[in-house]
C-alpha cells in the first residue's frame, strides 16, 4: 500500500449557508490522503506510477472555486474528482477546516471530514 497526502492546502473561498458568508468569503485549510496498491516498480522513477499531489491540488483549487453552502459537498466533489482522475486509488480522505465560522463567539475552525473506500 502506498499513502500520498496533500496536507494545509489554503484557499480564500465563498462557502457557507448564510449569503453575507457567501459575499465576505473566509479562509478554508483542505487535507487530502488517498491510499492505492503500488503496481510498478518506483525505482523506475516515473510519476505517472503514483497519484501526483499537484493533481490533487488542481482537484482541490477546482471545487473550491465553486461556491457552495456546505462544505460537506465541497468536499464531496473534490473525493469525486479524485475518484475520477485515480481509478486505481482504494482509499480517499479529504478533510476541510472553515476559519472562524459565523457562531456568534470564537471558534478557530469548523472541519468537515468525508473518506471514500472503494473495498465496501
Amino acid at each position: 500500500m502506498v499513502k500520498v497526502a496533500l496536507q494545509g492546502a489554503e484557499f480564500f473561498a465563498y462557502h457557507g449557508f448564510y449569503p453575507e458568508e457567501q459575499l465576505l468569503g473566509t479562509r478554508f485549510v483542505v487535507d487530502i490522503e488517498v491510499v492505492f496498491d503500488s503496481v510498478a516498480d518506483f525505482n523506475d522513477d516515473k510519476i505517472a506510477n503514483t497519484v501526483n499531489y499537484e493533481e490533487l491540488y488542481q482537484i482541490a483549487k477546482t471545487e473550491m472555486q465553486h461556491t457552495r453552502k456546505l462544505i460537506e459537498t465541497v468536499a464531496q466533489g473534490i473525493i469525486d474528482g479524485i475518484a475520477a482522475k485515480y481509478a486505481y486509488v482504494q482509499v480517499a480522505s479529504v478533510t476541510i477546516k472553515k476559519a472562524h465560522p459565523p457562531l456568534g463567539g470564537t471558534v478557530q475552525n469548523s472541519v468537515v471530514s468525508i473518506s471514500f473506500n472503494k473495498k465496501k
